[in-house]
């Protein structure tokens, strides 16, 4: 059996503002807005990469503490031509980074607070 990545899923509290983070600020194209269940949703294109959003579900509860670690999902990267660049840009834009541009093995990286208090990296490889 081969896997391979398909999508990512994220639950929002407010699909709009998380859709236009994804479409303003880092250019992903809306494919389609739909429901997931019983819950309105958007599918996303980010250059490849599917993302899919979602509010919450009537019968579900959610709790946001971005500041604790659980096990599971940690962060999301993005790869970018320039981690410098994109970090004033976005910067610009009001957007809050954790860590700035940062060497590490074979790149460099900064971390980013996105919608929601999602985790964000972007990620500069060296080649």
């Amino acid at each position: 059996m081969k896997y391979r990545y398909h999508h990512f899923h994220l639950i929002c509290s407010k699909l709009e503002d998380t859709e236009r983070f994804f479409t303003g600020m880092l250019g992903a194209k809306l494919i389609e807005r739909r429901k997931f269940g019983t819950a309105d949703g958007a599918t996303l294109d980010l250059n490849g990469t599917t993302i899919n959003l979602r509010v919450k579900r009537e019968d579900e509860s959610i709790t946001s503490g971005s500041s604790q670690r659980s096990f599971g999902y940690d962060h999301l990267a993005l790869e970018v031509e320039d981690v410098d660049a994109a970090y004033k840009e976005l910067k610009e834009e009001g957007i809050t980074f954790t860590i700035p541009p940062t060497d590490v093995v074979n790149g460099r990286m900064a971390f980013l607070k996105g919608p929601d208090g999602i985790t964000i990296e972007l990620f500069q490889t060296f080649r």
